[in-house]
Order: C-alpha cells, then structure tokens, then sequence
C-alpha cells in the first residue's frame, strides 16, 4: 500500500483527500488566528474612526473655511483662520491670546497642588488606621459629581453679598465681603480651589493603587539600612510611583489646560473676560459668533500647544528615569 502512496505522488497525483481536507482545515485556522485580534479590536477602532480620526479631519476642513452655519456659501479661505491668531491687527488676536493667558494662569497654579495634595491625602489613606476606607470614599466623593453641580453649588456658597463662605468668615471675625468671583486674584483662587476639592481625589485614588505596587520588602530593607522617613520616600517610594506620576501630570495637564466649565458657571469670565479660558472661547466663536472655520483653527492649534506640553511631560520623566 505504502508503495501504491509513493508510486501515485511521484507521478503528481492528488492527495488523499483526508490528507486535502487536514491542510485546508488548518489554514483556515491560521487565518481565524490571525484575525482574532483584529476582532476584538474591531468595536475600539470603530469608535475611535467615528469619534477620534473623522472629527479631527472635519476640523481640518472646516479651518481653511469661512464656515457660518446660517450662510448657504462656505468659502475656501486656506490658512486665514490660522494667520488671524498671530496676526495683531485681527479680530481675535487680542481674546485669543488673552484666553491663552488665562488658561496658563489656572494650568500652572492648578497642577502642582493637584499632583502634590492627592499624594499627600495617598500617603495618609495608605496607613492602617480605623476608619480608612470611609475616609477615602469622603475625599473620592466629591469626584462623583458633574462640573455643572459643582459650578451651581460653589457660585451660590462664593458669592459676595449672600455667600456661606463669606458669613463664616465674617463670624469669625475675617473680612466678609471677598470678592471671590468678581475679582482678581480670589477669582483665580476660588477657581482653583474649587478643582482642587473637585477632583483631587481621582489622583489620591491612582496614587493608592501606585503605592500599593510598591514591595514592602523595599522599605524594610530600607529601614534595616537606618533611612529616615524623608529617604524612605524618596529612594523607594518616588521611584516606585514614577509611571504613576507621569499618568497623573500629563493627564492633570491636559485636563487643567481644557477647564471650561468652572470658569463659565462660577467667576463667568469676571472680571471681565480675565478668567474666559481657551476652551470658551472657542466655544463662544464656534457656537454663539457661527464661526466654526475661525474656532477649528483655534482647537488645532490649541491642541498642537499640548501635544508640545505633553511630550515634553514625557521627555522630562524620560530624563529622570535615564
């Protein structure tokens, strides 16, 4: 029989067909194999092309376009839109800039306390001690809440004439009528205070969930050596939640830089348009001047600026860690 098999395949005949069908079955296994990461990617590719890539290309068009929503005509106007930013005799120079100036303003004040006072607050709910994990759902809590919530509740307790916040420390005998939404700095303070409370329990959170990576053994062996608290915490711990921290800055970052709804419903830009940030302004062209053409340019630049931000975020930890 074996002979007849030889015979028949050194003459080119077919296969057996059990042989045929074995093959076959197995190539169609190795292209369902291949795929199958392909299929589970499918619903995020998805999402992200209709939500991510297409908007981003319709932000495009719509730049180099004098885009009224009320006007049947959209002209072309190539790169007017971005030249009008730089530009300082244009229509929106000086708003644009000065959104951008006010935007860095909260950025910078705002990041090094919501990096620094959530690690703070992990540090302290890392310890063992009775009523733990209630306090950590206290400081998560108010992150639960919707910006429009937080805005409503702390324009009515920050105001000047009826405010809580001012009777109590009128009660107390400190003055009572701070301006704390109509005047800088309170404004700026008020603004930044607010996110604080708001939302440094997200990075308290991330930062528990870092420390608690960080080995035990790395501390008693620190310890045995004789270092103190201080080294402890910055030769084992700092070390141990470096990707933690770059997580947390570059999305403390971003998020800082597009803050929007603190400043339109608590200091409503006041005074005067001193705390109007980027985010609103481009929203105010785009949506209340119908000038979507002149508020994509002003989105695409805006996120050229933190796309630079974030790398150098990136480069600066990269250094570190090298």
């Amino acid at each position: 029989m074996a002979d007849v098999i030889e015979v028949g395949a050194a003459r080119g005949d077919a296969p057996p067909p059990a042989a045929s069908a074995a093959r076959r079955g197995a190539k169609s296994a190795n292209r369902v194999g291949r795929a199958t990461p392909y299929l589970f990617l499918a619903p995020y590719l998805v999402l992200f092309t209709v939500f991510g890539l297409l908007p981003i290309v319709l932000g495009l068009y719509l730049s180099v376009h004098q885009w009224d929503f009320q006007l049947p005509n959209r002209p072309f106007v190539g790169l007017d839109n971005y030249k009008e930013l730089f530009s300082s005799d244009s229509a929106v120079f000086g708003d644009w800039w000065q959104s951008v100036r006010a935007t860095a303003i909260f950025t910078v004040v705002s990041v090094p306390l919501l990096v620094v006072v959530p690690l703070g607050l992990a540090l302290l709910l890392n310890r063992s001690f009775p009523g733990r994990t209630f306090f950590r759902a206290v400081y998560f809590a108010p992150y639960v809440l919707g910006v429009a919530v937080i805005g409503l509740l702390w324009r009515f307790l920050l105001d000047a004439n009826l405010g809580l916040v001012n009777r109590v420390l009128g009660a107390v005998g400190l003055p009572s009528d701070t301006p704390w939404v109509t005047d800088v700095p309170w404004a700026w303070i008020s603004l930044v205070g607010v996110t604080v409370w708001w939302t440094s329990g997200f990075n308290a959170v991330i930062y528990l969930a870092g420390l608690q990576d960080i080995a035990p053994e790395l501390y008693e062996a620190a310890k045995v050596d004789g270092a103190s608290a201080w080294e402890r915490f910055r030769h084992v711990t700092l070390p141990g939640l470096r990707p933690v921290l770059l997580f947390v800055m570059t999305t403390t970052v971003l998020a800082s830089a597009n803050v929007f709804g603190q400043s339109f419903l608590i200091t409503q830009g006041a005074p005067g348009t001193e705390t109007r940030t980027v985010v609103w302004y481009i929203v105010e062209q785009g949506l209340r001047n119908n000038d979507a053409g002149r508020a994509a340019a002003m989105s695409i630049v805006f996120a050229l600026m933190l796309a630079v931000v974030s790398l150098a975020n990136f480069r600066l930890f990269r250094y570190r860690e090298d």
